[in-house]
């Protein structure tokens, strides 16, 4: 899961994925940008997690990072700006083509953002949160049927 800064969009993707898969599967987030780099998520994520009943605040942010490619299967991206950021750092096809904007589950080929809720309002976090719940229940349906 990558956005920005790692940590609002894609702490709360990290761990509301991991939520719906065995524990056999790694969900890791990171960042285009290196500012937050071993920093928690945003109080903010931390507590609209915590309210839908997950706990994100061991989590430290890092920046994402080309040998990613080849420690993850799938790499989603919260927007169309970190989907350009990470197709950049791809070497080979393969490697793009691990790269997927989370919110095609929800509306294939619109290729919709998941909007940067840092600067917004606390109900900005809510509706990032639902984004992200209903795309992680598609891709963990998806995921788990292919690995069973």
């Amino acid at each position: 899961m990558v956005c920005l800064g790692n940590i609002c969009r894609s702490p709360l993707a990290e761990g509301i994925l991991a939520s719906k898969l065995p524990e056999n599967f790694i969900v890791d987030s990171a960042g285009t940008g290196s500012w937050h780099v071993g920093h928690s998520p945003d109080k903010r994520s931390i507590a609209v997690a915590k309210k839908n009943g997950l706990c994100i605040d061991g989590q430290k942010g890092r920046q994402f990072k080309t040998a990613d490619f080849d420690e993850f299967d799938y790499i989603y991206v919260m927007d169309s700006s970190n989907y350009r950021d990470v197709i950049h750092l791809a070497k080979t096809p393969e490697h793009k083509n691990k790269v997927h904007l989370i919110l095609n589950e929800l509306f294939p080929d619109e290729n919709v953002d998941v909007p940067d809720p840092y600067y917004g309002t606390a109900n900005g976090f809510d509706s990032v949160y639902q984004m992200l719940d209903e795309a992680a229940e598609i891709i963990a349906t998806k995921l788990i049927e292919k690995h069973s």
